[in-house]
């Protein structure tokens, strides 16, 4: 089926942010897409209207037991001018993988792609070109039924909005660089059983307080440990975690505790096309230690689609540092990020398919 949604045009178009100070979340383009669901009806109405507040029923069941998920993309502008998206179709498994967690409805793949495809043609002018930029597209669902019962709503918002994007972390807009993080070794992030590998606001809310004690040891976020023995490594704030120990690339597997990142998928489908030996398998926070000691610990990186490839130069653990090689990049984070973003923008060929053109 194809759709074509009606589009009201805003009166008062913004001005355009400086592309070279764009940071990430901070503006918002002209446009947004909503559509509406109704028990017994389906997904409906689908349109694209002026981005602006919209209207929620005090009551309305998102607000007191949080039935909502989101995605996170991006589209690019390629340098002949040309705009893709990366891997759009695993952001559409992924969005209905979360909601049979969330319980809430299926919305149909070609509905995804249709209402991202025309939203970004709408507001076009508004994809940023300059080096390390993109335009972040955030789909997200929540129930607004207006009720107090503890159970699936019957009444849905689907909602497209977009966002011109600087680097995710302001130290990086020069380029990689390495940060410090704190092992967290007293709240969870996941359980085996729960929600961690949905996209589902509570599982970021429940970690904020994890990241604020973080920042008051100098450290950029957190690196979380497993729930129940506190031994072993699993995610790096809200992105997947590599560890690089002597010529082994190790992040956890998909347990239910973690993401299944599309950038992870990437990086490991990378590695393993250059040789790199890659290893899906608990790792624990000892061993992480000892390679730290011993000097076999080469690299560790969180990968995500927000910020791609985030280096790691220090881990903070029990008080006491515990630098990783040199605490600078390491050679395979950055060959990953140049590749990665190479490919996501077009000035590298994408020789995995993974690029959608719009």
């Amino acid at each position: 089926m194809s759709y074509n949604f009606p589009v009201t045009r805003t009166t008062h178009p913004k001005e355009k942010p400086d592309q070279k100070a764009l940071g990430f979340g901070r503006y918002f383009t002209d446009h947004m897409f909503m559509m509406d669901y109704d028990e017994g009806q389906g997904w409906h109405d689908g349109r694209i209207i002026p981005h602006e507040p919209i209207t929620i029923e005090p009551a309305s069941c998102v607000l007191h037991y949080a039935q909502m998920m989101f995605e996170g993309m991006k589209a690019y502008k390629t340098p002949d001018g040309k705009v893709q998206l990366f891997r759009p179709d695993m952001n559409a498994a992924r969005l209905n993988r979360t909601n049979d967690r969330m319980c809430i409805p299926h919305l149909d793949q070609e509905i995804f792609f249709a209402a991202i495809r025309q939203l970004i043609e709408v507001d076009s002018d508004w994809i940023p070109s300059e080096p390390g930029t993109a335009l972040y597209i955030r789909p997200f669902i929540f129930g607004d039924e207006v009720s107090f019962s503890v159970l699936p709503a019957k009444h849905y918002r689907f909602i497209v909005i977009l966002c011109p994007v600087g680097s995710y972390y302001a130290a990086n807009d020069g380029g990689l660089s390495a940060t410090r993080i704190y092992v967290e070794d007293e709240y969870i992030r996941a359980a085996v059983g729960g929600t961690g590998f949905a996209k589902c606001g509570g599982n970021y809310a429940g970690g904020m307080a994890a990241s604020a004690k973080a920042m008051t040891k100098d450290c950029k976020d957190v690196l979380w440990l497993d729930a129940v023995e506190h031994k072993y490594v699993e995610e790096i704030g809200t992105s997947n975690a590599f560890f690089m120990i002597g010529d082994e690339v190790i992040t956890a597997p998909l347990m239910g505790t973690i993401l299944p990142g599309i950038t992870r998928d990437s990086v490991i489908q990378l590695l393993k096309k250059w040789g790199v030996k890659i290893s899906e398998r608990r790792l624990t926070i000892d061993e992480v230690v000892e390679a730290s000691k011993n000097g076999t610990l080469k690299e560790v990186f969180a990968s995500g689609t927000a910020a791609v490839i985030s280096p790691i130069g220090c881990l903070y653990y029990m008080g006491e540092d515990h630098q990783v090689a040199d605490g600078k990049v390491g050679p395979v984070a950055q060959k990953l990020y140049d590749t990665l973003y190479g490919i996501q923008t077009g000035s590298i060929k994408d020789d995995m398919g993974w690029t959608v053109q719009l």
